[in-house]
């Protein structure tokens, strides 16, 4: 069912929402790039000059694996996803959000608002393996120890849901979805109805969706979203 709509009307008798005049330029989250606090972690690690690529260098060739390395890779896959997103975003009625921290140092890399609804989007790297996910637990032909994907994505949604319902004074459902970038396929555990698990290529597919979301409601979640001061209490 269609939301009724939201936000204030000028005289041209066109909606608005006043907050998103006034949200303080340090606190909008709009211009983050897809992977920004990415970015930032590894801007640090760079920060650290000579010694800190020494110390990559011998982890390397004492076989382990560097931080880093997966903050590469996991970047890689955030940037892929967020271009398919900004693609949607220039038109249809839809924004995206990108790198939106919460409390505990989880994110959520990509939030996007539209005509279909709000969906929590997390991009993770395939590695060109075959990856099994079930019903809370990733895993892949690549690695030993299964990964907590799904179950993250699903309360990182959760935690969402309630942040954007108490902004906008309405109720805000987010969806969670799973994104897997570079895997060689993908196989959904068929019991799993709660959580959207997608490939890079059917990250478009998105922006098909309608018909959950009025133009207003949906702007007035945008502008709640990209208040960064709103998410320090999720």
């Amino acid at each position: 069912m269609r939301e009724r709509p939201d936000g204030k009307r000028s005289a041209n008798g066109k909606t608005y929402d006043p907050e998103r005049l006034f949200l303080p330029p340090d606190d909008d989250l709009a211009p983050n790039r897809p992977g920004e606090t990415l970015r930032a972690r590894l801007d640090g690690c760079g920060a650290a000059g000579a010694s800190g690529r020494a110390r990559l260098v011998l982890a390397r060739l004492l076989g382990r694996r560097p931080v880093e390395d997966a903050w590469r890779r996991a970047l890689a896959a955030e940037q892929c996803v967020g271009a398919a997103l900004e693609g949607l975003a220039g038109g249809g009625g839809w924004d995206v959000v990108h790198s939106i921290v919460l409390p505990g140092d989880a994110i959520i890399a990509h939030l996007l608002i539209g005509p279909g609804g709000v969906f929590g989007i997390a991009s993770k790297p395939g590695r060109r393996a075959r990856v099994r996910v079930g019903e809370s637990q990733v895993r892949t032909d690549r690695e030993r120890q299964s990964c907590p994907y799904v179950r993250e994505t699903r309360h990182d949604a959760a935690r969402a849901s309630l942040v954007l319902s108490r902004g906008c004074g309405f109720l805000v459902q987010v969806q969670p979805v799973l994104v897997f970038v570079g895997a060689r396929s993908v196989e959904v555990a068929p019991e799993l109805d709660d959580v959207r698990v997608l490939g890079e290529g059917e990250v478009p597919g998105l922006g098909a969706l309608g018909g959950v979301l009025h133009p207003d409601r949906s702007r007035r979640i945008h502008t709640v979203a990209r208040n960064r001061r709103v998410w320090l209490w999720a």
